[in-house]
């Protein structure tokens, strides 16, 4: 079973998530735990505060380093910057590795644990990734005010490549960036209504020939629009 755990300061933007298949599938499969985290409960100060203002200077506030330790501590019973030495621990950030198919796949089939750690406002110090992560990660260049629509994704996406996670194990053989389609984008699909608008269902697709269809379905997968937005492995 692979363990992930998620600290974060929304708690809250899990609930629905780990209610909804394929992640409940996979945790009721026994394939997954998923552990979400409330890195203010941790904290020690009046109000239970986290952050505090940026040295130098400017807007926003950052979370603490020391804050963020205690939590890792209390959780996994080691020092904070031992964690990583038997899990994947990874700041979700902006300016993080771009986050793929490849690493999602290297991911789901480690052996090793996942611990996202999801700030809010400016983000985390940096002494968070350099002294308690491996690397940071980031889905797309541009900013959210925090890491938890990140963690999200990537959860969902290392979660559906675990065994026992989907009802058909063949959805993810070829798909969209996989091996099969050669890193492209999946063909389109169709459904009932045969016709709509004026746009009909190519004939192909209702052939019955399904050497034909294959041919068809290569013939219109897409190179990927993100190919050049992806990262090289560290």
């Amino acid at each position: 079973m692979k363990r992930i755990d998620v600290f974060t300061l929304v708690p809250q933007a899990f609930d629905w998530f780990i209610d909804q298949h394929p992640v409940s599938t996979a945790i009721a499969s026994g394939a997954v735990e998923i552990a979400v985290h409330n890195i203010r409960d941790y904290s020690e100060l009046p109000h239970h505060e986290v952050d505090d203002t940026p040295y130098g200077g400017g807007p926003g506030m950052v979370t603490r380093v020391d804050i963020v330790a205690k939590a890792m501590e209390a959780v996994f019973a080691v020092r904070a910057h031992e964690v990583r030495l038997t899990r994947d621990v990874f700041v979700l950030s902006a300016g993080g590795r771009p986050f793929s198919h490849g690493l999602c796949l290297d991911l789901a089939t480690s052996q090793r644990d996942l611990v996202f750690l999801s700030g809010r406002f400016e983000g985390f110090d940096a002494r968070v990734e350099a002294l308690l992560a491996i690397g940071a990660l980031s889905i797309g260049p541009y900013v959210l005010a925090g890491g938890e629509v990140a963690a999200l994704a990537i959860v969902e996406a290392v979660v559906r490549h675990l065994p026992g996670s989907l009802g058909n194990a063949g959805s993810v053989i070829e798909e969209s960036f996989s091996e099969e389609l050669e890193g492209m984008v999946e063909y389109p699909h169709y459904t009932r209504p045969r016709e709509y608008g004026g746009e009909t269902v190519p004939d192909v697709l209702t052939s019955g020939d399904h050497a034909a269809i294959a041919r068809w379905r290569r013939e219109h997968a897409r190179p990927s629009p993100w190919k050049s937005l992806e990262g090289d492995p560290p």
